[in-house]
């Protein structure tokens, strides 16, 4: 495995309108998720801005200089005593492999661990196109918890990873 190469950046936990449309773009030029995808994503961003901190999305929004070059979005799961779910991580494709992905990934365990949520959930897709984004998750000391065959349509199907994060 090579060495990422490093870009600092800084992390900031909350939205703010002038937000929306980079994020936008960001999805969009991931290559790695359709429209439908995005307009989850969207709604999840809408859901942040108009409720803030009464949100049930928590999100992180990674910027290098004055640009968005990721962002993470995660909430607790309802019901359950110490778990979260990692809805979004995307990095900006000109900011992959700087260690951004890890900077949000980091920060949004760290959060977690602050309200109590110890076991992460992350869902993706099966096919060739999220191998990276899987290597990536393994390689964060996540494990493949489940597979649901053929789940987003034929030879996709969802892994489910998981990790228990360790309290301070």
């Amino acid at each position: 495995m090579s060495q990422a190469r490093r870009t600092d950046c800084s992390l900031r936990r909350h939205l703010r309108s002038a937000d929306r449309e980079p994020l936008r773009t960001l999805l969009d030029e991931t290559g790695f998720f359709n429209r439908e995808e995005i307009g989850v994503a969207m709604e999840l961003v809408e859901d942040g801005l108009a409720l803030g901190e009464g949100s049930h999305y928590r999100f992180i929004v990674a910027e290098i200089g004055k640009q968005v070059a990721g962002y993470a979005c995660w909430g607790p799961i309802p019901g359950t005593a110490d778990s979260a779910d990692l809805y979004w991580i995307a990095v900006h494709p000109d900011r992959q492999g700087h260690g951004v992905g890890r900077a949000l990934l980091t920060e949004t365990e760290s959060w977690m661990i602050s309200e109590d949520r110890v076991r992460v959930w992350i869902e993706t897709a099966g096919r060739a196109l999220y191998g990276p984004t899987r290597a990536f998750y393994l390689g964060c000391g996540y494990l493949v918890a489940a597979e649901l065959e053929d789940y987003y349509g034929p030879g996709d199907p969802k892994l489910i990873f998981s990790r228990v994060l360790r309290r301070s």
